[in-house]
Parts: structure tokens; C-alpha cells; sequence
């Protein structure tokens, strides 16, 4: 949720910020208007409440002879006071329904525009040359008998999968690398929850745009998240924490479900784009004085993990129309797929500012002593699609597959993965 106070004082800027996104300004003028309404609701409340005491002690110190006849006066101020109350409370619900439909104010520096509007900020690595006509990742994986696409259709549908033997080692052997890499940097380690309340999900921002893509339980009124960011972010929920030594970071390490409901025709073959996956989520909550230089440390953690497994990876500051509601910028990393001869995204980092955090009521106590909204942060460190990218760019002409030499030690010392007879 955006700043009341920002929305009161400067909505010009929300605008600016909606039209940035391709999204309604009129939203803003919505907003505007409700948070009048709100305010004078609660001051009409406030001030029959007042009355209704003052009068409650006059009518406590009248005499006894006249206190049977103010009974019709009390009686009928407690109804006021009662119906301004109420009235107070749908102000309030009508002003978070439209303050909740404005996205995030973006940075200044985003991009306007959308999915493809956004501006490359570096390439790192050189691309891969072969002697040979490269294989897919699907055909390497189901040569060295490590993906099995066709039971897990049997199985569970289309968009499911099996890792099975090296394969099922190698997504471990990354996941166990970003764990390191993220205890290094000093985030605390969870294993998150994957199912979670209504509330939790609506205040990461996730009920908006794409809502489509979430699995919902009906009878049990819960989500299954598809990031384990969206648990991170629940877990300081209506908390005050202390952010004096600096930043409070977790690495969520859980499975993640996507019902991928507009990608039709998409990335139907191999591991790219699947229903269920597993991920290693970094997320900070920091003061928001600090969150732009802590989304870019976000940022060079993802970087170093891309370059130590040898892959080539541009970094694009993505448009403000494809931000989500809640990222007010993000970055996404891309590593080179050589049979696509295109980038593709393995992993983004968005900063959040005090967006989530205002939602699910997360605060820290300023210098000032007084209590303040903390800034969210979230980036990937490693998921189940980086497979994709490391079979494609160090695959050799026999098939087998050079283990980068950061993610040997994890996986015994293997250095190739060789092809074998499929079972």
C-alpha cells in the first residue's frame, strides 16, 4: 500500500507513477477522494464520541429527579455515536479497496512502458560457440537420464516433471551453493511454509494482476505461494523489529507452485516454465533510507552466483509495466540459452520500498523513537530453471555435461555428467 500521507500531499506523483505503469490515474482521484471521506467519517466519530462522554459525565452528576428524562438524550446519542462508528469503519474499508488498486510508486529512473520496454544495463560472459549443433536442455537431461517430462505428464499433468538421479543432485547441489553463498552474506535460513492465509497473500501484493497464476484451496482458504517470498514476508507480520544493527535478511528455501494460466503455447517443452519447482529466495527488511543500496548488494549476490557457474547473463532494468504492483523497481538477471539464441530470466530482485510492509503492518522503531514501515526487499539465488541454462551452455558434443568447477564440491567431486541408459 502506498503512503497515505504521499497520497494526500503529492498526489501528482502517484500519477505520474500510474501512468509510468500503463495503469488508470483515475485510480488516484479514486483514492483521494476516499481517504476525504475516511478522514471525515473518523472526525464526525471522534467528535460524538467526545459529545457522548462529556454528556455521560453531566448526566452522572445531575440530580436524580432529572436524570429519567436525559435517558431519551443518552439513548439517542449512543445511536449516533453508533451509526458514525459504523460509518467510520466503511470509510476506512472503502478507502484500502482503493488505495490497494494503486501500484507501487516506481523509482525515479524506471522505464515507462511494459514487457518489453526494458533497458539492458550489462552483459557479463561470453556466449557459448559449439563445433557441434547444440542440444537442448530436455534432450541432454534425457540423455544423461536426468529429466523425465513424460511420467511426470503420467503423473501429474502437463508442466510436471521428474529430476531423477544426477539431475535431481544437480538442482541440490545449486540450491545447497545459494545457501552458502547466502549464510556468507549473513541471511538466516528457512524452510518456509508453502500454503498461507488470505491476508498474508493479499498484503504481498500477489491478489492483484496475476491472481490467475495462484493455486487456491477453497475449503481450507489458503494459497499455495509460488515464491517462498510471499511466507518471508508474512513471518514479521504486525511486528515491530529492531533494525539497529542493520538489515534483518532470511533465505527461504522452498517448493513453489505456478498455475501458469497465460502462458498457452509457452515454453510447453522441457523445465522452463513448469508448475512446481523449488527456489532459494533471499529477502531483506531494512530501513528505507537503505534500500536502494541494499537491493543493489541483492543484485551482486545473484550476479556472483551466475558468473562462478560459468554462465553468460545480461541485467535489465525491467519496465515499470511489468514490475507486479508491490516492486517499485526490480532487475532481472538473464543467462544466454544457447538452443534459443536469446536470454532468458533465471532470476529477479525487486524493491519492494515500504509497500508490503505498510500492508501487513511491519514497522521498526526510528532514532526518533517513534515507529515507521520497514522496507522489503527480495531476490532469487537459485531455482530448479537454472538447471535449463547450465546442461545448455556447458554441454559437449557426446552429450555429457561439464560440471562448472564452483558446484563440484557439492556434488562429490563429479566433474562430467555422462550420458546413460534411460530406465
Amino acid at each position: 500500500m502506498i503512503d497515505p500521507l504521499l497520497l494526500r500531499e503529492n498526489p501528482e506523483l502517484i500519477k505520474r507513477s500510474q501512468e509510468l505503469r500503463g495503469e488508470s490515474v483515475a485510480f488516484v482521484d479514486d483514492a483521494v477522494e476516499a481517504d476525504a471521506a475516511r478522514r471525515s467519517a473518523i472526525t464526525t466519530f471522534e467528535s460524538l464520541r467526545a459529545e457522548q462522554n462529556t454528556f455521560g459525565k453531566q448526566v452522572a452528576q445531575a440530580p436524580k429527579e432529572q436524570k429519567a428524562a436525559l435517558v431519551a438524550e443518552v439513548q439517542q446519542l449512543s445511536a449516533r455515536v453508533k451509526a458514525a462508528s459504523q460509518q467510520a469503519s466503511d470509510a476506512e474499508t472503502a478507502f484500502t479497496e482503493a488505495v490497494q488498486r494503486i501500484g507501487n510508486v516506481v523509482l525515479d529512473g524506471v522505464p515507462a512502458g511494459g514487457e518489453d520496454d526494458y533497458i539492458v544495463l550489462r552483459e557479463v560472459g561470453e556466449v557459448p560457440a559449439f563445433g557441434f549443433e547444440p542440444r537442448d536442455h530436455l534432450e541432454i537431461g534425457e540423455l544423461l537420464d536426468a529429466i523425465d517430462m513424460q511420467r511426470g505428464a503420467k503423473v501429474s499433468g502437463a508442466r510436471f516433471h521428474y529430476l531423477k538421479g544426477v539431475g535431481a543432485r544437480l538442482e541440490l547441489a545449486i540450491m545447497s551453493m545459494g545457501l552458502d553463498r547466502a549464510l556468507a552474506a549473513g541471511f538466516t535460513p528457512l524452510i518456509t511454509p508453502t500454503l498461507v492465509r488470505p491476508e498474508i497473500m493479499q498484503g504481498t501484493g500477489f491478489l492483484g494482476a496475476h491472481a490467475e497464476d495462484i493455486y487456491y484451496l477453497p475449503d481450507d482458504d489458503l494459497y499455495l505461494t509460488g515464491t517462498s517470498e510471499v511466507a518471508l514476508a508474512g513471518y514479521h507480520a504486525d511486528e515491530i523489529i529492531d533494525l539497529s544493527n542493520g538489515p534483518l535478511r532470511y533465505a527461504g528455501w522452498s517448493t513453489c507452485y505456478r498455475r501458469e494460466a497465460g502462458s498457452h503455447g509457452r515454453d510447453t517443452r522441457g523445465i522452463i516454465r513448469v508448475h512446481q519447482f523449488n527456489k532459494l529466495e533471499m529477502f531483506s527488511y531494512v530501513d528505507p533510507a537503505d534500500a536502494e543500496a541494499e537491493h543493489e548488494r541483492l543484485l551482486g549476490w545473484q550476479e556472483g552466483m551466475l558468473q562462478d557457474l560459468g554462465l553468460a547473463y545480461r541485467v535489465i532494468d525491467t519496465a515499470a509495466g511489468d514490475l507486479g504492483s508491490s516492486a517499485a523497481r526490480k532487475y532481472d538477471v538473464e543467462a544466454w540459452v544457447p538452443t534459443q539464441a536469446a536470454y532468458r530470466e533465471l532470476t529477479s530482485t525487486s524493491n519492494c520500498t515500504t509497500f508490503q510492509a505498510r500492508r501487513l503492518d511491519i514497522r521498526h522503531r526510528t532514532e526518533s523513537g517513534k515507529t515507521a514501515p520497514v522496507a522489503t526487499l527480495n531476490g532469487t539465488l537459485a531455482t530448479t530453471r537454472w538447471i535449463v541454462a547450465i546442461l545448455e551452455t556447458h554441454q559437449q558434443a557426446d552429450g555429457s555435461v561439464l560440471v562448472p568447477e564452483a558446484l563440484r564440491g557439492y556434488l562429490g567431486g563429479l566433474d562430467v555428467l555422462e550420458p546413460v541408459a534411460a530406465r
